[in-house]
């Protein structure tokens, strides 16, 4: 499995548009993004100027369904 690099929050939607998501709904500083095919909703701290932490873009990813090789492979 590879090392997943560090991302900002609009580097992340910015690849799960690009995979058919679209933007849901915000509350506060927090995107939720839903996918109609898939049927899965993720949700995205938008903070600007932050790096996502490693460990949440992970999780982020996984619960869209995918993976940190799926994410570096397609973005």
């Amino acid at each position: 499995m590879s090392r997943m690099p560090q991302v900002t929050a609009q580097e992340l939607v910015r690849f799960l548009h690009d995979q058919g998501f679209a933007d849901n709904r915000q509350s506060g500083s927090h995107l939720t993004l839903w996918h109609e095919t898939g049927k899965v909703c993720v949700t995205v701290p938008m903070h600007a100027g932050c790096d996502l932490g490693r460990g949440l873009a992970v999780r982020i990813l996984k619960d869209a369904g995918f993976s940190v090789d799926d994410y570096l492979r397609l973005r």
